[in-house]
């Protein structure tokens, strides 16, 4: 196959006409009455006669969770999930987004390093093919069936609504973007140059998908080196990039999380030994190397977004120099190098933290004013509102079946976590069926 194209193709088309309406000068008002004689908060003689279009348009305005609910109900409800016309109403209402995070179990990269290596026991289970939904506007814990993606894939990231996985094998990487909400699925072109565990960054609008892969090239059978990226690029207008390579790597880059975060036309991914912050910047196509705040005393960094800004959390352990121990979150500034903190935990509450954790270490994710932390060797969770500045610990997912032992094991298991939107559709992925065939099997 060809790479490092870059065309634009009007005939790439979406699926029905995308345009956003503003309602900022209507409001919405719903009341609810009780018939004191039954008890019932609906009358069924109302509203079982309806019409359609009105119901259509009722059930639209549902919360996106709620879709995993309704369609279960009945055929034609399940039907609206893929109906153009319902999915017009929908991207036309004018919709908050709904925060969620997205969890899984999975090996850990070592572990599938392992496996490969010696033939590993429990195969079949390397793909859990569910994952674990928590929603933090109500503290509650839903589980998802990952039924439809095949084994030897592992979760990578999530945006505007989709969840990418990334094949396991060594070699030219398969990339599929699944709805969970629906349970679509649209497959990337192979990548353009052999890797073993890259980063790989998604950002997804109504209307472009950008996905950049970096690091771990394999240049021999038995060794990896973090030299170069390639991107993929397709938007509305019809322009798209096939694994186009961009500029090569900074010198001695160390790229462990295999994790990115784009915040604002950049993926950013944590550097380790030292600790720093690598930047991509998509229109300018350079990596820049941002340091790291009190690096040399950090444990267990992660980036996340929130707010259209990019945050650092971190574990502080400056004990020579007389400062307390901490857990700190600081915020990047516009001129892409200066970090301003913005939030440290309460020490009574890292004190207990600490004790939880035992120096395993933890993980963050974010989305929006949301922070989840997430213990690992526990089943501890704990959720940071960063609007009202509350901290709270997480009821543990009763699906995952931690107990006590939570997300570690002696099978190298962990629990990772993504921010998740959300969303019946992206108009954007049906560009994909338009650029390769679909995974056999799968769609």
């Amino acid at each position: 196959m060809d790479t490092n194209v870059f065309i634009n193709n009007p005939s790439l088309t979406l699926p029905f006409s995308y345009t956003f309406t503003s309602s900022s000068n209507s409001s919405t008002t719903t009341s609810t009455t009780t018939d004191s004689s039954s008890g019932q908060w609906m009358d069924g003689r109302i509203w079982s006669k309806l019409p359609p279009p009105l119901l259509d348009r009722i059930i639209a305005f549902l919360p996106p969770p709620a879709f995993f609910r309704t369609r279960c109900v009945c055929k034609r409800f399940y039907s609206l999930l893929f109906s153009n016309a319902f999915l017009e109403i929908y991207l036309q209402l004018l919709r908050l987004r709904h925060n969620c995070f997205l969890f899984f179990k999975h090996k850990t990269l070592k572990s599938y390093v392992y496996k490969r290596g010696g033939g590993g026991r429990n195969d079949d289970d390397s793909n859990k093919a569910e994952g674990f939904l928590f929603d933090p506007n109500e503290i509650r814990w839903y589980r998802l069936s990952f039924a439809y993606i095949p084994s030897g894939f592992y979760p990578s990231g999530s945006s505007g609504g989709l969840v990418s996985w990334v094949s396991e094998g060594a070699g030219l990487k398969t990339i599929l973007l699944c709805n969970p909400l629906v349970g679509s699925v649209s497959q990337l072109p192979p990548i353009s140059r052999p890797r073993l565990f890259p980063s790989i960054g998604l950002s997804v609008t109504p209307t472009s998908i950008d996905v950049t892969v970096a690091g771990d090239d394999l240049i021999s059978p038995y060794a990896v080196k973090n030299l170069s990226s390639e991107s993929f690029h397709v938007d509305a207008g019809g322009f798209f990039s096939l694994w186009a390579m961009t500029s090569s790597l900074p010198r001695l880059c160390s790229l462990e999380s295999g994790k990115m975060v784009y915040v604002q036309g950049k993926f950013y991914c944590m550097n380790y030994s030292p600790f720093s912050v690598l930047c991509y910047e998509v229109t300018g196509n350079r990596w820049i190397k941002i340091q790291a705040p009190m690096r040399r005393f950090l444990r267990s960094p992660s980036l996340l977004e929130s707010q259209g800004k990019l945050i650092l959390v971190a574990a502080v352990e400056k004990s020579k120099l007389n400062v307390p121990k901490s857990l700190r979150l600081w915020s990047l500034q516009q001129d892409n190098a200066t970090w301003v903190e913005i939030e440290r935990m309460p020490q009574p509450l890292y004190t207990q933290f600490a004790a939880e954790e035992g120096g395993k270490g933890f993980e963050c994710v974010g989305n929006q004013e949301f922070v989840m932390i997430v213990l690992k060797g526990t089943s501890l969770q704990l959720l940071f509102d960063m609007v009202r500045k509350s901290w709270l610990w997480v009821p543990p997912c009763p699906y995952s079946g931690g107990g006590s032992s939570g997300s570690g094991g002696s099978d190298g298991e962990v629990l990772q976590g993504l921010a998740y939107d959300p969303v019946l559709t992206t108009p954007v992925v049906s560009l994909l069926d338009q650029l390769t065939l679909r995974y056999p099997g799968v769609c």
